[in-house]
């Protein structure tokens, strides 16, 4: 894209400073400046200033006014127009085809702010809403750019020179010359001195310590003969521990922060609190869980948890929160990760958790850009894709990513997830076998997420051992491409001493230039001093052991007990079946469902012993279904599918059992490319048939789509989780004892009218 015209609208809602850029690019560019609002006609004006919308046909003969000037006009001009609409675009395009548009874009908040601050504006604060209903972006054929007004002028001033010039789409220009990192802006908002750290630590850094803080390791071993390897001979800047105990997860932290020159960002995956951060971290809720309820504070709660006892294990750096939108519901590798399935919902919750997390000293890593939960695969086993068009990407997942970034998201991590149609905005004509993962592709890094986004802050890679990256490209090529790309970390080694050395040898043929590696660095050690990290003595890096009381306490138990009884959910009760009580339906037949044992190892029916006991509490009687396979393990000779359900399907299972409970607790990812429920056996004896026989009652206590499994059951809920605190929540709900609060969207029924009876 060269030869841009010299005729140019800067274009926006209220409040997002087109007059103030408009004037400073119009002087950057030596052209004229107009200020559209001054085009209106008094009777525009006066409408405006009691806060009454303009309609369409008020705004005609302005738009038309903004595109006579340019056709009247020899010279360069700049005119500042809000121009919303494509219609209102196209009428000053009648004027002068060759205008060319730059949309300043900022969050509700934002606008909102800057509106107050300017009074004595004809355009009042309460028609911010309509005129952000009314706004309509950029679409592919039209020739503009979106920048973000979180942005300082300058900066974005610069951007639209870029835009004028043709860099947009210059695949030769490095991204650290085209977007320099800015340590004093947002989300660093560093100091003078705290840049002078930066700058003097990479100044007396080696070649190898630079490539090394490249690097998040996952520690795989807690011994200190490890940790003095990875540290001594790799030099990383961050690591990623191997769950276990608190008290053995701290004095690991802690080790690794007394032998480090630099002091090292520590990540962990606090997802659903501070349950996966370490082995007795409390289980607060999954995403899903956290949207699933009209009060948006128990993601905040969530967050808050999460944050405080990954802080007491020395932890910095939260992967989290998930921003991806679970448009499919055949994906599953997000179905309880995502807060929803709508961008509204998702900026909403991630707020709450990124400033519940931030009670902490922690920074946050939102996931997975450009966005999970269109396709039905998991990139953990193969390369996904985001398939939307432009214009609807940005409408989504954009923005969501718009308003997380205004938000103040320190650190974004980047799926190997490919956006076909995004990457083709940015390099028309791109075939599809030069399609890549995010993480490779600099249209997507440099173009849309630096440039159009605005972000300032860090970028790191999801896990390299990933096979919807790993299956892009030779290992020793992608390894320092990631970096060229735009990443400034790296997740995982695979073999540590491979790996290095291909980064090394990126840097060493050009692959990744000096500029890009010393930006790449700035970053990194940015996000540190941001958290302090650089002023802090050693000892104080990690908290001493008597922080570790607060992981698990009963304090977060009972915040968890709290969330589990809002969320669990009735998804459908189409044959009146509850509530079911032990003094009319004391005989229960319990079936446990389960995808099998997955990487954890851990027991896939260990939850049915919670379950017989909380209904035993209750004062049911409970009998546990057994599969062949669990009957022949106990000792029972000639077992098979056939004898077990000859055995369970008879004529009189209704005079055995008052009511049939099944509770499924599928999980699973990074092994299949989507989940469902696997059954025991062919036809097996689990599967409700017996929905027809007795009052079935069917518990999710993790997946939202097993609908599409069993619609012949005509309770379902969805309780979330396997903890003890949701399941005794469900058991008092299915008596009536409580209300169900929970709520859910569609996609629990799976686009069949079938789960629907």
């Amino acid at each position: 894209m060269t030869g841009k015209p010299t005729h140019l609208v800067v274009m926006g809602v209220a409040g997002c400073g087109k007059s103030t850029v408009g004037a400073a690019v119009a002087e950057r560019l030596g052209a004229e400046f107009l200020d559209g609002d001054s085009l209106h006609p008094q009777a525009n004006i006066d409408k405006m200033a009691v806060g009454t919308p303009l309609n369409d046909a008020d705004r005609a003969p302005w738009l038309a006014e903004n595109g006579r000037r340019f056709s009247t006009s020899d010279a360069a001009l700049v005119i500042a127009c809000s121009a919303l609409k494509r219609a209102y675009r196209d009428i000053i395009r009648e004027g002068d085809p060759t205008v060319a548009f730059v949309h300043l874009h900022g969050t509700r908040e934002l606008l909102t702010e800057r509106m107050n601050n300017r009074p004595g504006h004809f355009m009042p604060t309460s028609l911010l809403d309509s005129q952000l209903a009314t706004l309509e972006h950029l679409q592919s054929d039209e020739d503009g750019v979106m920048v973000d007004i979180q942005n300082p002028v300058d900066l974005i001033v610069d951007r639209t020179a870029e835009f004028l010039l043709g860099a947009q789409g210059d695949d030769t220009q490095d991204t650290a010359a085209r977007f320099p990192v800015d340590l004093k802006a947002a989300p660093f908002n560093l100091d003078d001195a705290a840049v002078q750290w930066v700058e003097s630590t990479i100044g007396t850094m080696s070649l190898e310590e630079k490539i090394g803080q490249l690097f998040i390791n996952h520690n795989n071993d807690y011994s200190p003969e490890y940790l003095d390897e990875v540290l001594e001979k790799y030099h990383v800047g961050g690591m990623r521990y191997r769950p276990g105990p608190s008290g053995a997860v701290q004095e690991h932290i802690r080790y690794a922060q007394s032998k480090t020159r630099i002091p090292l960002l520590v990540a962990s995956n606090p997802e659903m609190g501070g349950a996966g951060s370490c082995d007795d971290g409390t289980f607060v809720s999954t995403h899903l869980q956290a949207g699933s309820h009209p009060d948006k504070g128990i993601a905040r709660q969530m967050g808050r948890v999460a944050g405080v006892e990954t802080a007491a294990l020395g932890c910095n750096w939260a992967f989290a929160p998930i921003v991806d939108i679970h448009y499919n519901w055949r994906n599953t590798v997000i179905s309880t990760r995502a807060f929803g399935n709508t961008p509204e919902i998702v900026v909403e919750r991630a707020k709450e958790y990124f400033d519940g997390v931030s009670e902490s000293p922690t920074v946050c890593a939102m996931k997975h850009f450009p966005g999970d939960g269109i396709d039905e695969r998991d990139q953990h086993v193969v390369t996904s894709y985001n398939t939307l068009g432009y214009e609807e990407w940005n409408r989504t997942y954009g923005h969501v990513y718009r308003e997380m970034i205004g938000h103040g998201v320190q650190s974004i991590m980047v799926g190997h997830i490919g956006a076909p149609e995004v990457s083709r905005h940015f390099r028309p004509g791109m075939t599809d076998p030069e399609i890549r993962p995010a993480t490779l592709a600099p249209e997507l890094l440099q173009d849309l997420l630096r440039g159009e986004l605005g972000f300032n802050g860090l970028v790191l890679t999801d896990a390299s051992l990933m096979v919807g990256l790993t299956q892009a490209v030779k290992r020793r090529d992608l390894v320092p491409a990631t970096i060229a790309a735009g990443c400034d970390m790296f997740l995982f080694f695979r073999n540590p001493e491979e790996d290095f050395q291909f980064m090394l040898d990126g840097y060493k043929s050009g692959v990744i230039t000096e500029e890009r590696l010393h930006d790449a660095l700035r970053r990194i050690l940015g996000i540190k001093a941001s958290l302090g990290l650089h002023t802090a003595s050693r000892e104080s890096l990690v908290p001493s052991a008597d922080a570790l009381s607060v992981i698990g306490s009963e304090a977060h138990k009972a915040v968890a007990a709290e969330i589990a009884d809002k969320t669990v959910t009735l998804v459908k009760d189409t044959a009146n079946n509850l509530p079911i009580r032990p003094e009319t339906h004391k005989r229960i037949r319990l079936y446990g469902i389960s995808g099998g044992a997955d990487f954890t190892r851990a027991d896939p029916l260990a939850y049915l012993d919670t379950v017989k006991e909380e209904l035993e509490a209750a004062g049911f009687s409970v009998d546990v279904f057994k599969t062949a396979e669990q009957r022949s393990a106990a000792g029972e000779t000639g077992m098979n599918f056939m004898r077990v359900l000859s055995e369970e399907a008879t004529a009189d299972y209704a005079e055995r059992y008052d009511a049939a409970f099944v509770f499924a607790n599928v999980k699973g990812f990074a092994q299949e490319a989507a989940i469902r429920i696997k059954w025991s056996s062919p036809m097996a004896a689990e599967i409700p048939w017996y929905a027809t026989e007795v009052p079935t009652v069917f518990v999710s206590l993790n997946q939202p789509n097993h609908l599409i499994d069993v619609p012949m059951v005509k309770t379902a809920i969805h309780a979330h989780a396997g903890t003890r605190e949701a399941i005794r929540a469900t058991i008092h709900k299915i008596q009536g004892n409580s209300e169900f609060q929970g709520t859910f969207n569609d996609n629990v029924f799976c686009d069949s009218f079938d789960t629907r009876l």
